[in-house]
């Protein structure tokens, strides 16, 4: 028995302006995409314990993931594709992928779709199971050309493996137990903001998630998962979706519209209303002044690193500093440019510089001054830490040479790669404590929460003008499919399904 199991990751942000080459994926190939994904708590990681379980041969054409960016160059995109499409033309009693489920290339809307119908030309009687992220953006491509797809149920994401698992055993059916599953698609016409699809607290993503682990007790019903979408994202079908797995067309296709109308019925409270940045500032000097230990918790939702954010927007950090608050500490904050020029100083060195606004974001109309900062020199370091967990326990990271300069109000990292705050290790692997400062700034949504949140006194989110915004007044959607809400406010819309 031989497997194909492949990862090829990448949530596409249409209007970054970060660029998006095969390095950025940082490809393993073959052998050495064994190594990267055995023992990973990634989906990869679960089909690949699944394989050895059976006693299959296992081939890996690859295992890459990029940061959410911009479109996905053509090259790089085919690069991987065609990897993944050889080994499958070669011969295989399954295949398991482990895909985003949003991305976009340079020349292709949908980029898991394109890869399926690929696969499935090559390979037309072959089960596939996929496990996707929450932020899917669902296409009736994708779900045309799998036989398993299932989701994950967290966000922020800690099930990745636990999703892999669940579709590797629905496979296994397949191969042993003559299971042949139907699949349903369910995509209501809206966008939901990711602020407003944490999983971990009460709301209308929670109580989505709920019915669909309520409805995987029932007979015959395989697997169902909700997909919030990416927004930001101009392609047809992005939105939130519902997919369900089971014994029966009729029954996935019940199930699709159950939970379907569930997201469509409370879809104002996937709505996200950002408030004033000054006001938020305000805010989190208020909260700062209240009893209780820790940082206030400053979260740069509008340029978010791990949503295409050029991690360089100093919004914040600007009105913070204008607002007269001190004891900061912020980062990290992209800038080669500021990194190189520490550097070249030292440590102990006292330089004024433009940190920041360095990258334009001509998709939204924005382009900004670097923020003129004078200070010491306060560490300088090689960027690398390994996350001690939740998400991606154990995982090496690089953020590129990093070095901090202190003001005397604010103590800033800035690094040369763009980089999400997974651990505190981000900040204590150059010498900053974040538990020990009064506010601590994060160019985060969700990633930092269930790291920097325990250590808080308040968590406060604060809107940059970045291509990460909620502010969907920001974006020019050309090729969204519309009525869609909350763009427009049509009610109209009656749940559906459609079967596959």
């Amino acid at each position: 028995m031989r497997f194909v199991v492949a990862r090829m990751n990448h949530e596409t942000n249409t209007f970054s302006p970060v660029p998006t080459p095969l390095a950025s994926f940082d490809p393993r190939w073959g052998a050495d995409a064994l190594r990267a994904g055995k023992g990973s708590r990634t989906a990869m990681g679960a089909f690949l314990d699944f394989a050895e379980e059976r006693g299959a041969e296992v081939t890996t054409p690859v295992f890459a993931t990029a940061n959410p960016s911009g479109p996905v160059a053509d090259d790089a995109f085919e690069a991987m594709a065609a990897a993944i499409v050889e080994a499958v033309g070669k011969g295989c009693d399954a295949v398991l992928l482990d895909l985003h489920g949003a991305m976009v290339t340079e020349s292709l809307d949908d980029g898991e779709g394109e890869l399926l119908a690929r696969i499935r030309a090559v390979a037309p009687d072959v089960p596939v199971g996929v496990a996707l992220d929450l932020h899917g953006n669902i296409t009736a491509r994708m779900v045309a050309n799998a036989d398993v797809l299932i989701g994950f149920k967290t966000y922020p994401h800690v099930d990745m493996f636990e999703t892999g698992a669940h579709a590797a055993r629905l496979v296994g059916r397949m191969l042993s137990g003559g299971l042949a599953p139907k699949r349903a698609w369910c995509h209501p016409p809206q966008l939901a903001h990711t602020l407003r699809m944490n999983t971990g607290v009460p709301g209308a993503m929670q109580d989505a998630i709920a019915a669909a682990r309520n409805a995987e007790e029932r007979p015959g019903v395989l697997a169902v998962s909700v997909f919030g979408g990416f927004p930001i994202a101009d392609i047809p079908e992005a939105g939130v979706s519902v997919v369900t797995v089971a014994e029966t067309a009729d029954l996935a296709a019940e199930i699709a519209r159950e939970i379907g109308g569930l997201l469509w019925e409370r879809r104002a409270e996937f709505v996200y209303h950002e408030e004033p940045l000054h006001h938020s500032i305000a805010a989190a000097r208020a909260a700062a002044e209240r009893a209780g230990e820790g940082p206030v918790l400053l979260l740069d939702h509008g340029d978010n690193c791990m949503s295409g954010g050029t991690c360089d927007t100093m919004d914040v950090l600007g009105e913070a500093l204008a607002q007269g608050l001190d004891d900061i500490v912020a980062g990290p904050i992209c800038d080669p440019e500021a990194v190189a020029a520490m550097t070249a100083a030292g440590v102990g060195a006292r330089i004024e510089l433009g940190i920041g606004n360095r990258v334009a974001m001509p998709r939204i109309g924005v382009s900004k001054r670097p923020l003129e900062l004078g200070g010491m020199v306060r560490a300088l370091g090689d960027g690398e830490y390994t996350i001690s967990g939740p998400t991606y326990t154990g995982m090496r990271c690089f953020m590129g040479r990093a070095a901090v300069l202190d003001t005397g109000r604010a103590r800033v990292l800035v690094t040369e790669l763009p980089h999400e705050p997974w651990d505190l290790a981000v900040f204590m692997s150059v010498g900053l404590d974040p538990r020990a400062c009064r506010y601590l700034i994060l160019k985060s949504r969700m990633y930092c929460r269930p790291v920097f949140e325990p250590i808080a006194r308040a968590v406060v989110e604060c809107a940059s003008r970045g291509v990460t915004s909620s502010n969907y007044e920001l974006f020019r959607f050309e090729k969204l499919a519309r009525p869609v809400y909350p763009l427009q406010q049509d009610g109209s819309w009656r749940p559906e399904a459609v079967r596959l």
